[in-house]
């Protein structure tokens, strides 16, 4: 009776084969583009015979080491592209520090759902509270889930919107602003905007609607827009109506984290 490969013991394929040449099985590995599991093969290989452990399992882990290495550098890339600032994590938050924050929420937020429904998150409040800290720490989560993701402060998005003021729609959709699965546009309402950068700012907003999620963070009430889009009531409705229709908003109130950190300074 013959044995199948899933439960043929590593250590009798051996022996059934003394002359199994490790290294010709690397290069196909390495050739197939399986770098890691191609390092990985002595190693795995070892354990297995040690133990005398079935064929399907070596594999088995071979594969999820490539995954892994292929994941984790995809993550890298990913962080890198985005412009995500460094080390702002939802591990790295203090909840405690902010108890107007329910962390129950943010969890959920975590889990990516509100990206795939194309849910705005407009998280308001004063300098210093953790609104960039959220919503890049939830830019951080969406990247490893595998959405795509970009963050700007408002003045830099301005400025690339700027230059692609005339361009062409469909030249506009391939840009990033417009088409990443999560955009977080940080500091609104830091300094009014022009007539123009309104308008551009309208524009995206527009298209983004229910296409993509974007999260703004503003310390700036709602009822206060107007101010900031050149004064147009008209526009500022519309953007709102837009930006609110689908959304989550967070309405964060305490103490500036900076100011905690030079209280303790000065102390």
């Amino acid at each position: 009776m013959s044995t199948t490969l899933n439960t043929l013991p590593v250590a009798k394929a051996a022996a059934a084969a003394p002359h199994l040449e490790v290294d010709h099985t690397r290069h196909k590995l390495v050739q197939l583009g399986l770098g890691h599991a191609a390092e990985a093969l002595a190693e795995e290989l070892a354990e297995a015979v040690k133990h005398n452990q079935p064929v399907h399992q070596v594999l088995d882990r071979l594969l999820a080491r490539e995954l892994g290495q292929r994941d984790e550098r995809r993550i890298r890339t990913s962080l890198k592209l985005s412009g995500l600032p460094p080390g702002l994590t939802l591990g790295s938050f203090d909840f405690s520090f902010q108890p107007s924050i329910e962390r129950r929420q943010i969890e959920t937020l975590a889990t990516g759902a509100f990206i795939r429904e194309h849910t705005t998150l407009l998280v308001q409040g004063p300098p210093g509270v953790g609104k960039t800290h959220l919503v890049v720490a939830l830019g951080v989560k969406a990247i490893e889930q595998g959405f795509s993701v970009a963050f700007y402060r408002l003045d830099e998005l301005l400025h690339e919107m700027r230059k692609d003021a005339t361009a062409p729609p469909q030249r506009l959709r391939r840009k990033k602003y417009f088409n990443v699965s999560y955009l977080v546009v940080d500091e609104v309402g830091m300094e009014p905007m022009g007539r123009e950068d309104a308008s551009l700012f309208f524009r995206l907003v527009s298209y983004r609607y229910r296409r993509g999620s974007t999260a703004i963070t503003t310390n700036k009430a709602v009822k206060d827009w107007p101010g900031i889009l050149a004064g147009d009531e008209a526009m500022t409705a519309a953007l709102l109506d837009r930006l609110l229709h689908k959304s989550v908003v967070l309405n964060i109130r305490g103490r500036s984290y900076r100011l905690q950190e030079l209280e303790k300074m000065l102390k």
